[in-house]
C-alpha cells in the first residue's frame, strides 16, 4: 500500500475513534450491484429510535484513485457504519462525498468523513436549504431517533453544482447533473459512466411514496429527461430496492405524479378548496404506496399551492 493511503486509512480511524470512543458501530451493510458500487438500502419507514434515521439508501463507488461516497444517512453513527464498510473493502482514501439534497437522512452521516482531503459536493442551494432548516431538522432528532445533536452533524459542501460536472476517480468518471426544481430545489443526481450506474437520489422513490418538497411540475419535467438522456444499466433510488430497469422502476411514481397533478387542476378549476382536495385527490393511490397518510395529504397542499398559480 502506498505510503499517502497509510496515512489517509490512519487519519479516518482516529477521527472515527474520537467521534465514537468506545462505541465504534459495525461496518454497515453494503451489496455490490455493479462493478465497485456498493449500496447500503435503508428501512422503508419513518426515522424512528429503531432505525436510528438509517431510511435512506447510501453507498460508495471505488476507482483505482479515489472512493466517492453518496449520501451519508441520519446520523453521525450511521456514516461511521459507512465508513467502516468502505474500510472493509478497499484501502482507497474516500475523497469526495455527493450529498444528493439536504434532507437529514441523507446527510447528517457527513460528519464522519470530516477530514482533511475529503471534499463535500452537493448541488447550488443545498448550503441555503441545510442553513435554513438545519435547526429544525437538529431540534427534532432526540424525539424521532432518540439522540442529541449539535451543529457539527452540518456539513456544508466545499464545492456546488449548478452545471454538469465530472469527478475522476481513476479509470472511472461520474456525473453530476443539477436539474430543475423537483423533490426539492437542489436535487443531484450522480452518473457513473463505467457501470452506467444512476444514483437518482430522491427523484425516485419505490415502493414508498414520494414527497414534494420543490416543484411537482419540475419533478414530472426531471423523470422524462430520465428517461431521454441515458442509457442507464442499474437505478438506485433514494429509497426502496435498486433495480436494471429505469423505465419499470420510475413507472410506478410517474402514475402518482400524474395522477396528483390532474386530480389538483381538476380541483382547482372546480373551486374546492385546498383543504378538501388534500382529503379526496388520488385516494385510487392509497394501497400502493408505504406511508401514504403520512405524506400524500402534505404532497396534495404542495401540488395545489403550485398549482393554483398556473
Amino acid at each position: 500500500m502506498r505510503r499517502t493511503q497509510w496515512l489517509v486509512c490512519l487519519v479516518m480511524l482516529h477521527g472515527l475513534s474520537s467521534a465514537f470512543a468506545g462505541d465504534a458501530p459495525a461496518p454497515l451493510p453494503v451489496t455490490q450491484v455493479a462493478d465497485g458500487v456498493f449500496v447500503h438500502t435503508g428501512a422503508q419507514a419513518e426515522a424512528n429510535r429503531d432505525n436510528k434515521g438509517d431510511i435512506a439508501n447510501i453507498g460508495f463507488i471505488v476507482g483505482t484513485d479515489c472512493v466517492t461516497v453518496v449520501d451519508t444517512g441520519g446520523s453521525p453513527r450511521i456514516g461511521a457504519a459507512l465508513r467502516r464498510a468502505i474500510a472493509a473493502r478497499t484501502a482507497t482514501p474516500v475523497c469526495y462525498v455527493i450529498n444528493t439534497h439536504m434532507h437529514p437522512d441523507h446527510v447528517l452521516g457527513n460528519r464522519a468523513f470530516v477530514n482533511e482531503g475529503t471534499r463535500f459536493v452537493a448541488a447550488a442551494g443545498f448550503d441555503q436549504a441545510l442553513a435554513a432548516r438545519g435547526a429544525s431538522y437538529l431540534d427534532r432528532l432526540p424525539d424521532t431517533i432518540g439522540m442529541d445533536a449539535d451543529n457539527s452533524w452540518l456539513v456544508m459542501p466545499d464545492q456546488q453544482v449548478d452545471q454538469k460536472t465530472t469527478l475522476d476517480l481513476g479509470e472511472r468518471e461520474i456525473v453530476l447533473e443539477h436539474g430543475p426544481t423537483a423533490h426539492t430545489d437542489n436535487d443531484l443526481t450522480v452518473f457513473d459512466r463505467k457501470t452506467r450506474t444512476l444514483w437518482t437520489g430522491d427523484l425516485l422513490f419505490v415502493d414508498r411514496i414520494p414527497s414534494i418538497d420543490g416543484s411537482i411540475t419540475g419533478w414530472l419535467e426531471t423523470m422524462d429527461d430520465f428517461a431521454a438522456n441515458r442509457i442507464v444499466a442499474t437505478v438506485i433510488p433514494g429509497h426502496g430496492p435498486v433495480s436494471n430497469d429505469l423505465a419499470a422502476a420510475m413507472a410506478p411514481q410517474q402514475r402518482y405524479l400524474e395522477t396528483v397533478r390532474d386530480d389538483v387542476r381538476e380541483a382547482i378549476a372546480e373551486g374546492y378548496s385546498l383543504q378538501h382536495t388534500a382529503t379526496h385527490a388520488t385516494q385510487t393511490e392509497r394501497d400502493r404506496w408505504l406511508l401514504f397518510d403520512d405524506y400524500h395529504p402534505r404532497n396534495i397542499t404542495a401540488a395545489y399551492t403550485e398549482l393554483e398559480w398556473e
